[in-house]
């Protein structure tokens, strides 16, 4: 592609909008940068560029007039592709394209890319520390804090990237086709975005869609959507299981985890490693199936799963006072990750729950306290939708809150020495914060604040 013949509407002026800029002015190529947002400042946007970077700034309306010089458009992960700007581009036949998509045309090397409704971030930060361990250069990025577009200049014909994929994203690939991709479950998540339980499946199917044999797509053999897909995609399908003995795949047998391709290899036991839960192991089982199959040996795989600690936010241990022990599950943001965050805990537990609405339900959730969630504190827009699926199944020890460091206060004083206190709010957080790392960081300084 001759780049500096081409012009770009790049979409969205967050973190990946930005990343997706600097790549194509680096390549010469025209850009429009765009966001409906009227109010942004573009000075403040501006100052986010390179001084000599030639863009042309549109906020608010996108005239009619501006698609007429527009030969492909860059839409960050938070712009839906169903807006009616976006469908005019569509209809007048302009390839719309996603930040990863544009990096991935960029970049070089092998490529793992990782999607699921829970469990991405930690199985990428660990396949990313495995490849640490045997490859020089290794970029780990995505949906992960880090974009794809401000990494893939740097990639070379040896690196390896290790990318975080959310459903968001796979909505605009096209080309985009990793050695090794990995689904690691599917539940109910973000249907305000995909509107229906099938959509959002087929949209995460897309990780394996342009690939084939002898690429690898990695699925987890207990979710029934997953192994829906393992039947249709042409990669070659490698399994992991949580409850089953494989013929071929990986699994967890008693308390080892266990590799057979052609011979069966014990990994390790689950006490050698820092990880809680049986989610965690799933998520270990699929960075190592990764691993292999991009040729880490499983000397330098077993090294690094030892020394990997829990991923900042999720199921992250704070500190204890007065015998409570304080978790941070701030990425819990739907039903399904925060039940796993409940299932890890071994201490009568407090839980603060709640926050922007996905449309989810509860009811599973709330089903999975059993005997172990003592009080439920609950904050944010879902407040009451969840007090009400509580009480529908008997549950009604629910404290109302109206700030996180009010449902920290009244936490501490509903937990006795020998409890947990656990923020895993089942939602996610824009409805009272910028991101679930803010409200997790500020979850944990309240916390530290008490002692």
């Amino acid at each position: 592609m001759k780049w500096n013949d081409k012009t770009f509407l790049v979409v969205g002026t967050g973190v990946s909008g930005i990343a997706a800029v600097k790549l194509l002015m680096v390549l010469q190529a025209n850009v429009v940068l765009f966001d409906s947002n009227a109010k942004l400042d573009c000075e403040e946007i501006r100052k986010k560029l390179p001084k000599e970077a030639e863009v042309d700034f549109i906020l608010g309306e996108l005239p009619e007039g501006v698609m007429d010089r527009i030969d492909i458009a860059v839409l960050s992960p938070g712009v839906p592709t169903d807006l009616p700007f976006v469908q005019k581009m569509q209809e007048r036949g302009i390839p719309i394209w996603g930040e990863i998509e544009l990096a991935y045309i960029c970049s070089r090397g092998k490529l793992a890319a990782i999607t699921g409704t829970n469990g991405k971030t930690t199985t990428t930060a660990l396949t990313g520390e495995i490849m640490k361990t045997y490859y020089d250069s290794v970029f780990v990025v995505g949906n992960i804090g880090k974009p794809y577009t401000e990494y893939a200049l740097q990639t070379t014909d040896t690196s390896v990237t290790v990318a975080e994929i959310s459903s968001f994203q796979l909505e605009t690939i096209h080309r985009f086709c990793p050695d090794v991709s990995a689904i690691l479950n599917i539940t109910p998540d973000h249907l305000n975005r995909h509107h229906t339980m099938e959509c959002y499946v087929e949209t995460k199917a897309y990780i394996a869609k342009n690939q084939t044999k002898p690429q690898v797509c990695v699925l987890n053999y207990e979710d029934a959507y997953l192994e829906k897909i393992g039947k249709e995609i042409s990669a070659d399908v490698f399994w992991f299981s949580s409850e089953h003995i494989l013929e071929r795949g990986i699994w967890l047998e008693g308390e080892e985890i266990v590799y057979c391709d052609t011979e069966k290899i014990p990994v390790c036991n689950i006490h050698d490693m820092k990880l809680l839960g049986k989610h965690n192991y799933e998520n270990v089982m699929a960075a190592v199936a990764i691993a292999v199959h991009l040729g880490v040996p499983m000397d330098c795989i077993r090294k690094a799963i030892r020394e990997f600690d829990a991923v900042e936010h999720r199921i992250e241990y704070v500190t204890e006072i007065n015998g409570v022990k304080y978790y941070n599950d701030s990425k819990g943001t739907n039903p399904d990750a925060a039940i796993k965050a409940v299932e890890a805990m071994v201490r009568p537990t407090v839980v603060i729950g709640g926050g922007y609405d996905k449309e989810s339900a509860y009811d599973e959730w709330i089903a999975s306290f059993g005997g172990k969630v003592k009080c439920l504190v609950l904050l944010g827009e879902t407040k009451e939708a969840i007090a009400a699926s509580a009480r529908k199944a008997g549950f009604t020890n629910i404290i109302m809150t109206d700030s996180l460091k009010e449902a920290v206060d009244v936490s501490s004083r509903q937990a006795e020495p020998g409890d947990a206190v656990l923020l895993s709010p089942a939602c996610a957080s824009w409805d009272m914060f910028k991101s679930y790392e803010e409200r997790g960081t500020l979850f944990k300084e309240y916390v530290r604040a008490l002692s």
